[in-house]
């Protein structure tokens, strides 16, 4: 379950933003939908544990994440959650598979070597970008690189899947492509699935949506 409430960030110290209490219980999918200036981004990031509010509480996977030292909160993510961020971040000398392997490897995982292997392979044939295996990040163009941070984000079954503009840089065909996944991929492992975009043709595919305002600002 990912629930939230009163939640408020500042970056200068002195302006608060405000983010309006939303849930979403497990195995769910939540829409935050919102044009740029609406603290999209913030809002995944506190969701995520990679900053954290000033005020309010959030539970993220049935936990309250304000209550987890730093390191607990790496190694919750590392576990629980997949996110696919709008920039890739990929290591550049490593290739497309090593890249999705990395977080699992490093944070630990059920899966042996082999079982990653397939499993990545899997993903991106289902992506359509399985023959981009062994190549380099530099090698991909922008929506390829998108694909390979969702499989990065799945590649572990996650408790909770964070896509931050998953469609942005897709065409329509490949947007139902990727958001199919995303949804199947989910329901496979009872995951929730939070969809944090600006996208509009999404709009009315989920019934369960918070449309993001601009931000309250108080001083």
């Amino acid at each position: 379950m990912i629930a939230t409430h009163d939640l408020k960030y500042s970056y200068s110290g002195t302006t608060s933003l405000t983010f309006p209490d939303f849930k979403c219980d497990s195995g769910n999918k939540l829409l935050l939908l919102g044009n740029s200036g609406t603290g999209k981004t913030t809002l995944l990031h506190l969701l995520c544990g990679l900053i954290r509010p000033d005020c309010g509480t959030m539970q993220v996977a049935g936990l309250n994440i304000n209550t987890l030292s730093d390191r607990e909160l790496d190694r919750f993510r590392g576990r629980e959650l997949g996110i696919v961020f709008q920039q890739s971040h990929f290591v550049q000398s490593l290739t497309v598979a090593e890249n999705i392997a990395l977080p699992t490897m490093l944070t630990g995982s059920n899966l042996t070597s082999e079982e990653l292997k397939t499993r990545t392979r899997e993903l991106l044939d289902r992506l359509g970008i399985g023959h981009k295996f062994d190549i380099y990040p530099k090698d991909l163009s922008v929506g390829e690189q998108q694909r390979a941070s969702i499989a990065r984000a799945l590649v572990h079954k996650p408790s909770v899947l964070f896509a931050d503009e998953p469609t942005s840089a897709l065409d329509d065909t490949s947007t139902e492509s990727v958001i199919q996944l995303l949804e199947e991929e989910t329901e496979k492992v009872g995951a929730s699935l939070i969809i944090v975009t600006h996208d509009a043709r999404l709009k009315n595919r989920y019934k369960d949506r918070v449309e993001l305002q601009p931000l309250t600002i108080a001083e």
